[in-house]
C-alpha cells in the first residue's frame, strides 16, 4: 500500500485540531470534530480490513531518519497485539465527541482540540516502533489529559489533575531512565525490533524490569499505585473517563507486552510469580472497594482495578490461553467499561447526582437506557454470550495452568464482580422509585443511541463470535511466547 496509512491515522486528529482553531461557532467545532474522528475511524477499519492475520511481522511499516546522530527514527508499524487498540482508540474518540456534545458548553473549541490531540498521541503510542518516539507520545499524553480533567472536570478537578499528573510523571521518569539504560546496553539504538533481538544480561534485565514495572503499573493501575484513578475518574468529564478507562489504562498493559516480555524475557519469567500475585491482589482488592461504593462513578472506577488485574494475570501466565485472554480482555474492558462510564455520564447529565441511593425505578422512566445498561452490566460481570466472558474464561484457564494459587483469588474476584454489579443494577433500575429523583428522566435520544450502538454490537459480536478478533492476535501472541520461552529459559 503506497499510502502511509499509519501516519494518516495518527495525524488526522492533529490536522482536525488545526482546522478547529479557525472555527468560531461551537456547533461548527462539534460537527468538525465528529467528522474528523469518524474519518479516522474509517481509516482504522480500512487498516483492519487489509491486516494480514497469517504473519507476526510488523505491517504498514514506515521509517524515516529523525535524529541520525542518536539513531532515532520516525518508525511506525502494527502487529496483532497493537491492531485492535488502534481501532479501539479511534472508535472511542468518536464516542467521546458525541458524549461531550451537550455536557461541554464552555471553551468547546479548546476541549475538542485537547480531545483530538489526545487521540493522536494515544494512536502514536500503539504504532511507534522507535523507543524514543514511543516515549515522546507516551509522555506528551499527560498534557491534554491533564487539561481535560483540570479544566472541564468536577469541583475537585485541580487536585485530581495534579495527582494524575504527578503519579504518571513519576512513572514516566523511571521509564525514561530505563530507556536510556536500554539504549546503551542494546547497541545504542532505539529501534524496538532491534532491541527485542538483543540478549541482555540478567542483572540488567532485572533492573529494567522493575523500572518498567513501576511506570507501567501506574498506568494500569496496579495496587498499590492505583490511588490516582478514582479521583481522576470521578472528577473527569464523561469523555475523560471514557478515555481513561478505554485506552489510557491499556497502555500500561501494552508496555508489558511490547517491552517487558520480549526485551526482558528472563526477568519476565523469573518475576512472573510476583506479577501473578500482584494481579490476584488487584482483582480481589478492586472488587472489595467497588462493593463498598455508593458513588456510581467510583464503583465503575474501582471495578477497572479489578478487571485490569485479570489482564495482567493473563499476560504473566505466560501461556497461550492466558496471553490471548489478557489481550482480548484489554479490548473488552475498553468497550464495556467505556460504555459504563458513558452511561454514568448520561444519567448524571439528567439528575446531577452520582449517588446510587438517589436512583431507583429507572426501568419505568427510561426503559431503553436501562435495557442497554443491563447489557453492559452483564458484560462487565462476564456473562456467557458477552465479550468479557470469552476473555475472562481464557485468562482464568491460563492463570490456573500457570499457578493454581492465584486461580482461587481470581475466581473470588469474579464473584465479587457479580455482587457489586448486580447490586448496582438492582438499586438503579429495578428498585422502588427513589425519593431523591422525583423529576422526569428522559430516555436516550438519537445522538446518544449512535454512541451506544457500536459498543453494544461489539459486546455481542465478541461474545458470540470471537474468532475474527482472536485471529488478529493469535500469530503475534505465539511469536511473543516463543521469544519469551526461548530466551527466558536461562532462569
Amino acid at each position: 500500500m503506497g499510502l502511509p496509512l499509519l501516519s494518516v491515522i495518527v495525524f488526522t486528529p492533529v490536522a482536525g485540531a488545526a482546522v478547529l482553531m479557525f472555527l468560531r461557532s461551537d456547533d461548527a467545532v462539534r460537527w468538525t470534530a465528529l467528522a474528523v474522528t469518524i474519518l479516522d475511524l474509517a481509516f482504522c477499519i480500512a487498516m483492519l480490513a487489509s491486516f494480514d492475520t497469517t504473519t507476526h511481522a510488523m505491517q504498514f511499516t514506515e521509517r524515516r531518519l529523525w535524529v541520525p546522530a542518536l539513531g532515532i527514527t520516525y518508525a511506525l508499524g502494527i502487529d496483532g497485539i497493537s491492531a485492535l487498540f488502534v481501532f479501539l482508540t479511534a472508535l472511542l474518540g468518536s464516542i467521546c465527541v458525541l458524549a461531550s456534545w451537550v455536557v461541554i458548553d464552555r471553551k468547546v473549541k479548546a476541549f475538542m482540540v485537547s480531545l483530538l490531540s489526545m487521540q493522536a498521541l494515544m494512536l502514536g503510542v500503539f504504532c511507534a516502533l522507535d523507543l524514543f518516539l514511543f516515549y515522546v507520545f507516551w509522555e506528551a499524553m499527560l498534557i491534554p489529559m491533564y487539561l481535560i480533567i483540570g479544566v472541564w472536570g468536577g469541583e475537585g478537578r485541580v487536585y485530581a489533575a495534579f495527582k494524575f499528573f504527578l503519579y504518571t510523571l513519576a512513572g514516566s521518569l523511571l521509564f525514561l531512565i530505563g530507556v536510556i539504560v536500554l539504549y546503551f546496553n542494546g547497541g545504542e539504538t532505539f529501534d524496538i525490533l532491534a532491541l527485542t533481538a538483543q540478549d541482555l544480561p540478567f542483572p540488567v534485565q532485572s533492573w529494567l524490569f522493575f523500572a518498567f514495572l513501576i511506570a507501567f503499573a501506574v498506568k494500569v493501575p496496579m495496587v498499590p499505585v492505583h490511588t490516582w484513578l478514582p479521583d481522576a475518574h470521578v472528577q473527569a468529564p464523561t469523555a475523560g473517563s471514557i478515555i481513561l478507562a478505554g485506552v489510557l489504562l491499556k497502555m500500561g498493559a501494552y508496555g508489558f507486552l511490547r517491552f517487558s516480555l520480549p526485551m526482558l524475557p528472563e526477568a519476565s519469567v523469573y518475576y512472573s510469580t510476583l506479577m501473578l500475585s500482584l494481579s490476584a491482589l488487584a482483582i480481589v482488592y478492586g472488587g472489595l472497594l467497588a462493593l463498598a461504593q455508593d458513588d456510581l462513578k467510583k464503583l465503575v472506577a474501582y471495578s477497572s482495578i479489578s478487571h485490569m488485574g485479570f489482564v495482567t494475570l493473563g499476560i504473566f501466565a505466560l501461556n497461550l490461553r492466558g496471553l490471548e485472554g489478557g489481550i482480548l480482555q484489554m479490548f473488552n474492558h475498553g468497550v464495556t467499561t467505556g460504555a459504563l462510564f458513558l452511561f454514568v455520564g448520561l444519567i448524571y447529565e439528567r439528575t446531577h447526582t452520582r449517588s446510587i441511593a438517589d436512583y431507583g425505578g429507572l426501568m419505568k422512566a427510561a426503559p431503553v437506557y436501562t435495557a442497554f445498561l443491563a447489557l453492559f452490566t452483564l458484560s462487565s460481570m462476564a456473562l456467557p454470550g458477552t465479550n468479557s466472558f470469552v476473555g475472562e474464561l481464557l485468562v482464568l484457564s491460563g492463570g490456573f495452568a500457570a499457578n493454581l494459587a492465584v486461580g482461587a483469588p481470581a475466581v473470588f474476584g469474579a464473584l465479587l464482580g457479580a455482587a457489586y454489579l448486580l447490586g448496582m443494577y438492582r438499586k438503579v433500575a429495578l428498585g422502588p422509585a427513589s425519593v431523591g429523583v422525583r423529576f422526569k428522566i428522559r430516555d436516550v435520544n438519537a445522538r446518544e443511541m449512535v454512541a451506544i450502538l457500536p459498543l453494544a454490537v461489539l459486546v455481542l459480536w465478541v461474545g458470540l463470535y470471537p474468532k475474527p478478533f482472536l485471529n488478529i492476535i493469535d500469530v503475534s501472541v505465539k511469536h511473543l511466547l516463543a521469544q519469551v520461552h526461548d530466551k527466558g529459559s536461562g532462569q
